[in-house]
């Protein structure tokens, strides 16, 4: 289990300099067993020095105790060890004091100068007291040992505590660098998932749009041309029975159609909600996600409709009473599917606003084929009687300029609308052809 630098931080609790408490308690186990050491090597110094006993007692004590301070000051603690060195005691305290050195965060110089002062303190002290028993004759060997055994004690006692030191603080460095990019990493994937969070909301929110935007454009056409044709079959039912037949044919057609592509909508919108049923439990982000990328797909790989449908487009509006004129220049060839599904519901939206606002007014259609681009223009007339636009009562939601314009933005073209300095309307749009 990998433990973060914030949980590392909070682990923490130890009184005054010491991290945690059982640093504390080693410390204090350690400067007892050095302040028992020190105090009996204390009372043989003193003994050989000439001096009271309690004064060796006191003074090993109070030297020992110095480990208390290891891990705050571990240079006093090498420089105590140095400085009874000469009176051979203190050799827990300089092994320790060595090793909590070379694993702090000071200075290698700093490091390297005091180990070597203890090495070359060690190494002198050794060579006397090895020359003195051997002058003694408690050793009865050559001249050859003294220099050997003060080289190998100075050596052992030095080197080991040093190079342990040093592996220890390079290997906690490695592990707080670790815990650094642990972190690091633990919030860059937090933003990640917020982001990815926000992308999926909004990839929602656009398919939600796009969706009602596709729905607004199929049905209110379709609509809007039924009510006209109810209300002209209200009209015309006792005095042109055959009229109001035909219209009463023509209200059945519009309806099934609706229905039709009411039905497709909704099937792409079911696509939608099987994705939210997986079989494993997924993040609630990426559903969305998913549910919105299927549909936007199942609408740009369904047959929608194209440019080659205009006349029965228009067809469907001069039924309705509207007389239509329809203009094309340049010569008829293939876009994208987007393309021509754009162009085709805009030039829809358009008819479907004259049936709104200016029925019976005469519509003019421009369709005009570009090298690199195709340009439409719908553009009505003043209506022949102020209260016709009123006469089928067809609400109005708002949405189809602004749906007009969200399509024609999308694929990178230009769109414009506006009345006509003549009364009417007109709605213009141009489309890149490799949108």
């Amino acid at each position: 289990m990998t433990t973060t630098g914030e949980d590392h931080a909070s682990a923490r609790g130890g009184p005054w300099w010491w991290e945690r408490r059982r640093g504390a308690v080693l410390d204090v186990a350690l400067a007892s067993v050095s302040a028992v050491e020190c105090v009996a090597e204390g009372i043989r110094f003193a003994t050989d020095a000439g001096i009271p006993a309690g004064a060796g007692v006191a003074f090993g004590a109070l030297a020992g105790s110095a480990l208390l301070v290891r891990r705050k000051w571990p240079m006093a603690v090498v420089l105590v060890a140095i400085a009874i060195t000469p009176a051979q005691m203190g050799y827990l305290m300089g092994i320790v004091g060595l090793y909590t050195l070379a694993a702090s965060e000071l200075p290698r110089r700093i490091i390297a100068s005091l180990a070597g002062m203890s090495l070359v303190g060690m190494l002198i002290v050794m060579f006397v007291r090895v020359r003195q028993d051997i002058a003694r004759g408690t050793l009865d060997l050559g001249d050859w040992f003294v220099p050997f055994a003060a080289i190998t004690t100075a050596v052992g006692v030095t080197a080991p505590p040093l190079l342990l030191g040093l592996y220890v603080g390079a290997r906690r460095r490695l592990m707080e660098s670790l815990r650094e990019r642990a972190d690091s990493l633990e919030r860059e994937l937090q933003l990640l998932a917020e982001r990815a969070e926000e992308r999926a909301e909004w990839a929602r929110n656009e398919e939600r749009t796009r969706i009602a935007r596709e729905m607004h454009d199929v049905v209110a056409h379709r609509v809007s041309l039924m009510v006209v044709h109810a209300a002209a079959l209200q009209a015309v039912a006792r005095k042109d029975p055959e009229k109001a037949v035909r219209n009463a044919a023509l209200v059945g057609d519009m309806g099934r159609q609706a229905l039709t592509e009411l039905r497709e909508m909704l099937g792409v919108l079911r696509s939608g909600d099987d994705a939210r049923r997986p079989e494993r439990a997924v993040p609630l982000a990426a559903v969305g996600l998913a549910a919105a990328v299927a549909a936007s797909r199942a609408v740009e790989e369904g047959d929608g409709p194209c440019l080659s449908e205009l006349d029965e487009l228009i067809g469907q509006s001069a039924a309705a009473g509207m007389v239509v004129d329809l203009s094309v220049e340049g010569d008829d060839r293939a876009y994208p599917a987007e393309v021509e599904q754009t162009a085709y519901r805009v030039v829809q939206e358009a008819l479907t606003n004259v049936h709104k606002h200016a029925a019976g007014a005469k519509t003019h259609i421009r369709l005009a084929h570009r090298g690199v681009e195709i340009a439409m223009q719908v553009e009505n007339e003043p209506p022949p009687e102020a209260g016709s636009a009123s006469s089928a009562r067809l609400p109005s939601g708002g949405n189809g300029l602004l749906g007009m314009r969200e399509r024609v933005v999308a694929l990178g073209g230009v769109f414009v609308s506006g009345p006509t300095d003549a009364g009417g309307f007109r709605v213009s749009a141009v489309i890149p052809a490799a949108a």
